[in-house]
């Protein structure tokens, strides 16, 4: 035992104020019991944490029940306490037995009240943090018109027992391990057996061993710390607030990941075409679902190039325009006295100025901002002769197109991509754009996640795990052709 227990009661008393100097918040309430009220003890607990009524109240169970079971004697020694404790209180009370110094001070912290009783070198812990929490409601960052309507919350177990209801086969596993750092976050992670790849999950858990080494506060710095590429643009894993997505990941091979405090569960590995693909594609009928999907796809691409693909047409490859097309270009474009890229560059930059003001600001006032905020910008800088109309057109398209991308840090990589794409384009033109573009798709390639190639199942080919990717089969298709629906499959019955 590395730091056990003292049968001395001040002893444990001085280790524990020394252990938590300067905290005000702890409350070391000592009182007696046993007959005569003899026999000493004290509890120890965060106010901030548990509740002072709560914590008199596990104490008076001990004052009142302890003379009772064990006799009327003068002295009650530790093992008349240790008798009692093994056969009524951790079975009534839902308590537990602690022999080490170091683990009670984490229980204390973690929320839990700890009794020293003195002349036993053993105490007793009781659950009793009650820190107010939201209720389950719904979605807010993926929102369905058809489909659950059940969001994760902040308490982990409460969204593990969500999942655990979808999903009923004891081959869900889940396993719980504690951060690193100070802030010694609990976290856990699950996966149905004989559906998770052995290799990917034996990889996952090799790089799970770099948590222990840092502060975890959200599911975000475990992605930072497991990651294949940590400065690719792209987003290797997935982010969801939706059980029903959770669910269904871990039904086709996936590994969720799960952290105390936050909503956000993260779902590994994440490849390329389930970040375009969304939950409610699996609530529509087929055509309906495969037509969004396209839809979307053909956004990801406008989001990507539209800017820059404007800058090669209309600066180096104005004979591929129309005529008539052409001619209302040039003259939008007359008395602006920027080149395309710097106009191009100025209203993307007040774009995203005016999205992130919009994030920023109180929900109530935050879209009214935005919305009004670039009409007027962009209809000042068309009266102004900053940006032709045909500019504005093109970067309000391109914003479109990103917002209608389910997962918002892709959106987020596009931006990114953006400007390079914009400087090649405005350099070498078409030229340029085939460079760019074929620096992004051979990143793609190489890119993996967890060991996982990023464009799987298209770079490599594999024909069986096609049935999802490009276009959607019905169904009952897919249901015949595996034992589980495919990573992404969202059908409602899961159960």
């Amino acid at each position: 035992m590395a730091n056990p227990i003292s049968t001395s009661i001040e002893v444990n008393a001085r280790i524990m104020q020394h252990t938590f100097n300067a905290c005000s918040d702890l409350r070391i309430v000592p009182w007696q019991f046993g007959p005569r009220m003899k026999s000493r003890a004290f509890s120890i607990y965060f106010d901030t944490i548990v509740l002072d009524k709560k914590a008199s109240y596990f104490r008076q169970t001990l004052q009142d029940l302890l003379p009772t079971q064990l006799g009327s004697g003068e002295e009650v020694t530790p093992s008349m306490i240790a008798t009692y404790f093994s056969n009524h209180v951790s079975t009534e009370h839902s308590a537990t037995l602690v022999a080490d110094l170091e683990h009670a001070t984490s229980l204390i912290l973690s929320g839990s009240l700890v009794i020293f009783i003195d002349g036993w070198d053993r105490a007793i812990s009781y659950k009793a943090g009650d820190l107010p929490t939201r209720q389950v409601g719904e979605p807010v960052s993926e929102p369905v018109v058809q489909g659950p309507r059940e969001a994760t919350v902040e308490q982990m177990k409460i969204n593990i027992g969500m999942i655990r209801g979808r999903v009923q086969s004891p081959q869900f596993k889940i396993h719980y391990m504690r951060g690193g750092g100070l802030s010694r976050t609990m976290l856990a992670y699950g996966y149905v057996e004989g559906t998770v790849d052995p290799n990917v999950l034996s990889e996952f858990q090799t790089r799970m061993k770099a948590v222990k080494e840092g502060d975890v506060l959200e599911t975000s710095y475990v992605e930072s710390l497991i990651e294949d590429s940590t400065w690719s643009p792209f987003p290797q894993f997935r982010y969801t607030e939706r059980t029903d997505v959770a669910a269904a990941a871990v039904l086709g091979g996936k590994i969720a990941v799960f952290v105390e405090g936050t909503g956000s569960i993260l779902i590994c590995p994440g490849l390329f075409f389930e970040l375009l693909q969304s939950s409610e594609d699996y609530y529509q009928r087929t055509l309906v679902a495969n037509m969004i999907r396209w839809m979307r796809m053909i956004a990801f691409f406008l989001a990507l190039v539209l800017p820059s693909l404007y800058i090669a047409l209309s600066t180096f490859h104005t004979e591929l325009i129309p005529t008539v097309l052409l001619l209302a270009v040039l003259d939008s474009r007359e008395g602006i006295p920027f080149p395309a890229f710097v106009e191009a560059v100025i209203m993307v930059f007040f774009f995203e100025l005016l999205r992130e003001a919009g994030i920023r600001l109180p929900r109530p006032v935050g879209s009214a901002v935005s919305i009004v905020g670039a009409l007027v910008v962009g209809e000042a800088a068309i009266n102004a002769g900053i940006a032709s109309p045909i500019m504005v057109v093109v970067i309000a398209l391109t914003g479109i197109a990103s917002f209608s991308l389910p997962q918002y840090n892709m959106a987020i990589s596009l931006r990114l991509l953006q400007l390079p794409l914009m400087g090649f384009a405005a350099l070498l033109g078409g030229f340029g754009l085939m460079i760019g573009y074929l620096l992004i798709w051979n990143h793609l390639i190489r890119l993996k996640s967890l060991g996982v190639p990023y464009l799987q199942p298209v770079a490599p080919w594999i024909g069986k795990q096609n049935r999802d990717t490009l276009l959607r089969k019905p169904l009952k298709t897919m249901f015949k052709q595996t034992k589980y629906p495919s990573a992404n499959n969202q059908s409602s019955s899961d159960g």
